[in-house]
């Protein structure tokens, strides 16, 4: 069946050295035999099958591929803006004001808006990086970001906190 699809399956380059380990020529008749022949089959089939799948299209639909697209451009603009004082969701200038689930909650910025209007406008210490952040001192005299990129960053960042900042790393760069 299968092996009848791949051409030469019992010419010497797949032969047993086992064999001419003792001295003896390799015997050609013993790849022959079915029974080998299922054998062989049978410990392909699990790496090719799990190969096939890992790979299929249909069992990962594109929209996934675009989501973790996302999550690594959340990640990367979270390295460049936010890193140097929320390492791994912390505060190193408001110790109350982390990025963990539970400081979220109790400041009332436990979903994707607040947190992106935060991060757009700014709050207290927290300078915002809004292209339209006014007033001035309010806002990050560093590179403004993009609404789409603040929309990343605030996915990004309440997608770490539901997960208790387990998978953060250097932002992917």
């Amino acid at each position: 069946m299968l092996l009848s699809a791949i051409p030469n399956c019992n010419s010497r380059l797949i032969s047993p050295t086992v064999n001419q380990e003792k001295g003896n020529q390799p015997d050609e008749r013993q790849w022959m035999n079915p029974q080998r022949q299922l054998k062989f089959l049978q410990r392909l089939t699990p790496p090719l099958f799990a190969a096939f799948v890992a790979l299929s299209p249909i069992i990962t639909p594109p929209g996934s591929y675009a989501e973790a697209i996302d999550v690594q451009r959340g990640a990367s603009l979270f390295g460049h803006a936010c890193i140097g004082c929320h390492v791994a969701g912390g505060n190193i200038i408001q110790p109350g004001a982390t990025l963990f689930l539970k400081d979220l909650q109790r400041n009332g910025v436990d979903t994707e808006e607040e947190i992106y209007n935060i991060t757009y406008y700014g709050k207290g210490r927290m300078p915002g990086f809004g292209e339209m952040c006014t007033p001035r001192g309010q806002c990050t005299f560093g590179a403004r970001l993009k609404e789409d990129e603040i929309k990343l960053l605030a996915n990004f960042v309440k997608s770490q906190a539901d997960q208790g900042w387990l998978n953060i790393g250097n932002g992917g760069d």
